[in-house]
């Protein structure tokens, strides 16, 4: 009896958004555009990065992995969720379901260590002016951009394997757009301590640590701002902080939102539209914001577009 229980269920059953089919063909449209602007923005970045030579420093190549990873996080979400806005529920197997947290849980944390990295990064550049060059080299760069992608996979993993071992033998609907880890557990009909342990075990090297890192690197980046003696040396300082201390403040503002803030009295629709916020919202905010803060994004664009449309002239 017990092995036709955890046999049983073999998909589950997303609910999406419970809303009328008016307003979910317009979610449909508007989610549509914004992926398709998601992939193309990041798409845009990487490529950008990779052929302007002037680009080719240690900020612009955590930030091209910025861009793998939200591409990543996108393409997790995003379709599955397309599908389920069009059909008014979606169904997915329980290995489908698993893998998608999976590199949900993994993109968030590769994330995670990707903005603590580039704030390690500013706070060298400015804390450290002089030693930021024989310290961040590239193949530093890129050794630490490496290890953040094999953290958060192989962290993500001790999770997932846990719960991959939970029976789910009763009900098998997901009150969600994508398989979250909370209602994933709500549905299981296997005790859930240990994994619940397991996460807040994870949340401190994975969450709680890259923030106290990102906040103890913006403390010394503002006291050293605040000691230089020219205001607009100060301003041109701080300038190259603000976008990502605007992606951090995003990012981290809707990830504690969504996850310490008390889910009780909180309706399904208010918290699938949190959600949103971080699965869908942030992967586009990211190059707009570092595109349009950022003046040698913009100069290197200029150029290849005026290199190609330069080329077409003479190819008519």
């Amino acid at each position: 009896m017990q092995k036709t229980n955890i046999t049983s269920i073999t998909e589950f059953i997303l609910l999406g958004f419970q809303i009328p089919r008016s307003i979910r063909i317009f979610l449909f449209c508007l989610l549509l555009v914004i992926y398709f602007l998601t992939i193309s923005g990041n798409l845009l970045l990487i490529a950008l990065v990779s052929h302007c030579t002037n680009l080719q420093s240690p900020m612009y190549i955590f930030l091209t992995q910025l861009s793998m990873n939200d591409i990543l996080l996108a393409t997790d979400i995003v379709p599955n969720m397309l599908h389920t806005l069009i059909n008014e529920h979606g169904t997915i197997s329980f290995v489908g379901c698993i893998t998608q947290l999976y590199f949900f849980s993994a993109s968030e944390t590769s994330e995670c260590f990707l903005l603590m990295i580039m704030s390690y990064d500013r706070y060298l550049a400015i804390c450290h002016p002089l030693h930021y060059g024989s310290i961040m080299k590239i193949a530093f760069s890129l050794k630490l951009a490496a290890v953040s992608w094999i953290l958060s996979f192989s962290l993500i993993l001790i999770d997932i394997l846990s719960i991959s071992n939970l029976q789910f033998c009763g009900a098998n609907t997901i009150d969600h757009f994508f398989c979250d880890l909370a209602p994933l557990l709500e549905i299981s009909c296997s005790e859930t301590d240990i994994v619940q342990l397991e996460v807040v075990l994870l949340s401190g090297p994975v969450v709680i640590l890259p923030c106290l890192v990102i906040l103890a690197s913006y403390i010394y980046i503002i006291v050293t701002i605040t000691r230089i003696p020219s205001q607009i040396d100060r301003q041109k300082a701080f300038s190259t902080c603000i976008s990502h201390l605007t992606v951090v403040s995003i990012f981290y503002g809707t990830l504690f939102t969504v996850y310490t803030l008390p889910t009780r009295g909180q309706s399904s629709l208010l918290a699938k539209a949190l959600s949103l916020l971080y699965t869908v919202g942030t992967p586009l905010m990211n190059p707009i914001i570092y595109s349009l803060r950022n003046k040698e994004i913009k100069k290197s664009l200029k150029k290849v577009i005026n290199v190609k449309i330069s080329c077409f002239a003479r190819s008519n």
